[in-house]
Parts: structure tokens; sequence; C-alpha cells
């Protein structure tokens, strides 16, 4: 711009025919000047460039799934001047990746890397081991942050509602993965002599939960299932895996290949109870229409698909035997069963003063209320696949990015102050790396990782070394 002028100067004084060093004398001082002016122009814009940086945003997502890293990717594209410290009430990150993604499925665990790398982001903090809620209020890190986000996914087992639900061999989802894959808070399921199932449920979770039962031993090589879960499902004489759906087949909700899997098991083998249940077309149909009239060789375990059957009541004394629906034509039918697991969906906890409705937070398009925000299932309720949440991310990051402004509030110092004085052991993101490194290592030839069960191997393999630096 400044070039501009200056050529447009001398062309005015040539035209109006001043000399060749006039114009230069008048040209050089003209460019002192527009120099000096502009650098003094820049100097104030540049301080006050630095003034707002120096005012950092500081948000802090509560939760290390999914949900709340693909959103602190986004926030640290779209806030340059940002701060993102990513809080668990669990010393180990990646929430669902980790406790929910089947042990046998390595393949979709490995997003678990794309998370890991946004924890290692220099503007990104990680403190595991700090449950909001336990070590700190609500209330006190919307004090600390500029902007709060609950990321908590949803963690509670949805109830049926029918007679007999807490009989012993009766157990969400959420309970059953999470003792499978060695969640810390899990505890063992009653597995005693279980010769017949009954899964509840027309989804993954369900396919995921018959698969774990029906495989056997050497299909569990690369997996991460413990070895103590492995030798609990291993000596259940299973005969018999019942998936049973409310809806009809163009209602359920598995996806192609978590279907079609079941068909190559080694020891079971998947039929459809009525295949004149089958109605309606599409891929999912037509893997249950060659389950139902392709011949396959008898095994020592079948997986049989049920539809258009309602959950009526459990049925048992002291433990399960069975389960009870009502078809539609109002006729009561029963499955004898020792272990029913119902996979019905989840529901989202409440998080000191913010209580869930219906399953998840209230909210529009992402905000719950001044400096509040929610991100994942629970804000959705417990639908969408892994990428749903980078969509969903993209959203949330673009409207917060508007609205949080900074307020020179300490974020992450004054967390660590706080969790100081109360004594909290938390986990930094080196902390985690040395408990993924320990696990990692222990690992037997057969599995790719042997989990911590509890907490204080966590925290021991994590050396706290924050902790005792203070």
């Amino acid at each position: 711009m400044l070039f501009a002028i200056r050529m447009s100067l001398r062309t005015n004084l040539r035209s109006n025919g001043i000399g060749e060093s006039v114009q230069n004398e008048v040209h050089t001082k003209f460019s002192v000047l527009q120099i000096l002016l502009f650098l003094v122009k820049s100097e104030s814009w540049m301080a006050k460039r630095d003034e707002r940086i120096a005012i950092m945003r500081h948000v802090a997502i509560i939760g290390s799934g999914p949900a709340g890293c693909y959103l602190a990717d986004q926030l640290l594209r779209l806030m340059p001047d940002a701060s993102v410290d990513v809080l668990d009430r669990l010393p180990v990150p990646f929430g669902l990746i980790r406790y929910g993604v089947a042990p046998d499925h390595q393949s979709t665990k490995l997003v678990a890397r794309v998370l890991d790398r946004v924890l290692s982001r220099e503007r990104v903090n990680f403190f595991g081991n700090v449950e909001v809620g336990g070590n700190v209020r609500l209330d006190e890190v919307g004090d600390l942050y500029d902007a709060v986000v609950l990321a908590i996914g949803a963690t509670r087992d949805r109830r049926l509602g029918i007679p007999r639900e807490d009989l012993p061999g009766v157990v969400g989802s959420g309970k059953f993965t999470g003792w499978y894959n060695t969640h810390p808070d899990a505890a063992t399921p009653f597995l005693r002599d279980v010769r017949s199932v009954v899964i509840i449920g027309n989804g993954n979770v369900a396919i995921d939960v018959a698969r774990m039962l029906a495989k056997d031993d050497s299909e569990l090589v690369g997996s991460d299932l413990a070895a103590d879960v492995t030798s609990r499902l291993m000596t259940q004489p299973i005969e018999n895996i019942h998936l049973v759906g409310r809806r009809s087949t163009a209602d359920a909700k598995f996806t192609e290949h978590e279907l079609a899997e079941l068909g190559t098991l080694k020891r079971a083998r998947p039929i459809v109870a009525d295949p004149a249940s089958l109605k309606g077309d599409g891929a999912v149909v037509e893997i249950l229409r060659r389950f139902a009239f392709e011949t396959r060789p008898e095994k020592p375990v079948s997986i049989s698909f049920h539809f258009n059957l309602t959950p009526a009541a459990f049925v048992g004394n002291r433990r399960l035997s069975g389960v009870q629906f009502r078809a539609p034509d109002g006729s009561m039918r029963q499955l004898n069963a020792q272990l029913a697991v119902t996979c019905i969906g989840y529901e989202t906890q409440p998080c000191c003063g913010a209580v869930p409705s219906n399953g998840a937070f209230a909210n529009e398009e992402g905000k719950v209320g001044e400096g509040l925000y929610v991100a994942g299932w629970a804000r959705r309720g417990p639908s969408g696949t892994i990428p749903t949440n980078r969509a969903e991310a993209q959203q949330v990051a673009q409207k917060m990015a508007c609205e949080v402004t900074g307020s020179n509030r300490p974020g992450g110092d004054g967390l660590r102050r706080l969790l100081r004085e109360r004594s909290v052991r938390w986990v930094d993101y080196a902390g985690w790396r040395r408990i993924d490194a320990a696990e990692l290592a222990i690992g037997s030839k057969d599995r790719c990782r042997q989990k911590f069960a509890r907490l204080d191997e966590m925290l021991e393999a994590a050396e706290m070394v924050q902790f005792r630096s203070v």
C-alpha cells in the first residue's frame, strides 16, 4: 500500500514539471514519514493484539471420551487464544473407547491414537483422577474457567421396569461390558452354570455381548480381555444365546459388519427363530435371511434372533431362570435363561447441580446455560457412532468460539492450586502415558495389553511426580 502511494506522488510531481532531484527529495521525505506513521500504528495494533492474547480463554471439558477430545481439538483450531483442560474422574482417558468398545475389536480402539494426539497438544492439559462432584464441585470449576463443557457420556443402564428385574443373573449392558473391559468400577456379574442367555436389544451392543459370549479362547488372541474374565467366560457351558427385539427386522439397528461377523465364529451358528418374521429389504435383512436359509454346519452354540417380542417379566426365585415375552397377538412366550443382559440404552447421570432430563441435559445447540455447554451422549442421548462426535464437536466449538470471552480467570493454574490444597492426586498426560506403557509391557503373547483393574495400580504406574514435587 505504501509503495502505491509513493508511486502516485512521483507521477503527480512529474506531470507538474518538477525536476527529478526534487522528486527524489520529496519522495524520500514522504517515505520516511509514512513508514514512521505505519510503525506507530503497527506498534499500537500489536500491543492491542498482545493484550487480547494475554487474556486467555480458559475452557474445562469434563470427560475425556471421544466427545470431549474431539471438542478439545476443534476448540484449539477455532480459538488460538484458548487453553483447554480435560478432566476425567478416572486416571486414564478415552472413556467409551477404552471401556465400551469390545475387547476383540482392537481396530476400532485405534481411534484412541487420534484422541491421544489431542491430549498431547501444547494448549491442552489432562487432569485424570479428578471427579467433579467429588474432588471439586461443578460451580468451583465454573469459577475457575470461562466455560465448562459436560462431556460425561451416559453411564447408567436404562431399566425395563418389569417384574423381577433385580434378580441375580439380570444385568444391564453397561455393567456387563464394563466388566469384560476391566472397568475399575465394574462388579463381576452373576455367572454360574450358564447354559442359556437372553440378550434384550437389537443394536450393536447386543451383537457385541453375544459375540463375546460365543467366542472360544483362540478367537480372543490379540484382544485386551483380562485373564480372569476369559476364564469366567470359557467355563460357562453355554449352548443357546437368544437376541430378542421388540420391533421387526426392518427396525433392527445392527450394522452390516457386526452382524455378518457372527456368521464367522468358530463354535457358534447364527439362526433366525422364526424365518417368517423377516420383513423388509436392506443389507441387514439380507444377512439375517442368509442366517435363516443357508445350510450351515452344526456347532456347539446357537445364536437365535427373535423379533416382535416385548419383555414382560423375568422369572426365577433366588436367581434368574427365564424371561417372559409378549407376542403381537397377546400370547406369552418364555425363554429359559440363567443370564439376561439388557441392551436397551443408557442415561446420563447428574453432575452436581446439573440434572439431565430424559437421559440427557436440556440444551440449545450445545448450550446448557451461561458458561455451561454439553457434548456427546450427554447432549443428544446414546445415539450415533464414534465419528458422530466429531461432527457435533465442530458445531459446539463454533458456538463457543463466538460466545466465550476471556476474563482473567486462573483456569488450570487455579485448579492445580485447589487440588493441591485438598491433597488430590491427579494424573497428567505424562502420567497417563506411563500407565499406558506399563499396561502394554505386562501384556502376554495372547493379549495386546493387560489393563490395570484397580485405581491404586493406575496411580502407582503414573508415579504422580507432579504431586510429590509440590
